[in-house]
């Protein structure tokens, strides 16, 4: 089996070291970066399957990292972050973050994380190719969105929660089924994961984001693709 690499940045050498050693009898190979230059950089030489991102750093933070590599890559990104207030949750969807983890965490749940993450942005190939909706045309196949007429560049994380709902356009979503479609079972409960790329997903594809057209919300039950 080829091992999946994993790009840490981040200043805390122990971490990096006990890490790999937890690593160590699974598919991944853990790269490190010691700070977020050195992280651009290894990123751009070696492209790792995903990246495991620090926020609090010396120099350039994790926020300023993301931002760089979101602007040059759509490799996928998790966050660690010992910040769990909802602004600082939703400056790292905004910046086009897969998933974040609140330290501390275990081992076993980082691992969870990056196999549900890596899961989702790996290809599938569902039934059918295509849908447009006014203005919108989703290639499912070749992963890509237009609209009107313009490229959308979307992470995996909202790629595959627009394809959920629009494989089921017209009918509303429950949170949780979409949790566990596009997330994993490891998320139950996670609502706000839900919330977040939504509104993600609402600036990038609709006229306007307050008044959405297409992606609606059902209060207090889920979502739906018009």
């Amino acid at each position: 089996m080829v091992n999946r690499k994993i790009l840490l940045i981040d200043d805390d050498i122990i971490f990096f070291q006990t890490l790999s050693i937890y690593m160590r009898p699974t598919c991944y190979e853990i790269l490190y970066a010691q700070n977020g230059k050195e992280g651009l950089t290894k990123a751009e030489e070696e492209p790792p399957d995903l990246v495991l991102l620090d926020v609090m750093m010396p120099g350039m933070s994790g926020w300023d990292v993301c931002k760089i590599l979101r602007e040059n890559s759509k490799i996928p990104i998790i966050m660690l972050t010992a910040k769990s207030e909802e602004t600082d949750v939703l400056r790292g969807f905004q910046l086009g973050v897969d998933d974040y983890v609140i330290k501390p965490f275990s081992f076993a749940e980082l691992e969870a994380r990056i196999q549900a993450v890596l899961s989702r942005a790996k290809d599938w190939k569902p039934a059918g190719s295509a849908l447009t909706r006014e203005g919108i045309s989703i290639n499912f196949e070749r992963k890509k969105v237009m609209v009107d007429g313009k490229n959308v560049e979307l992470t995996p994380t909202e790629f595959k929660l627009l394809e959920t709902l629009a494989r089921h356009a017209n009918r509303t979503i429950p949170v949780s089924r979409l949790l566990t479609e596009v997330w994993g079972p490891f998320y139950e409960g996670e609502d706000q994961h839900v919330k977040q790329i939504i509104w993600s997903l609402r600036k990038k594809i609709e006229t306007d984001p307050d008044d959405p057209k297409h992606l609606i919300t059902r209060r207090g039950y889920g979502y739906r693709f018009e």
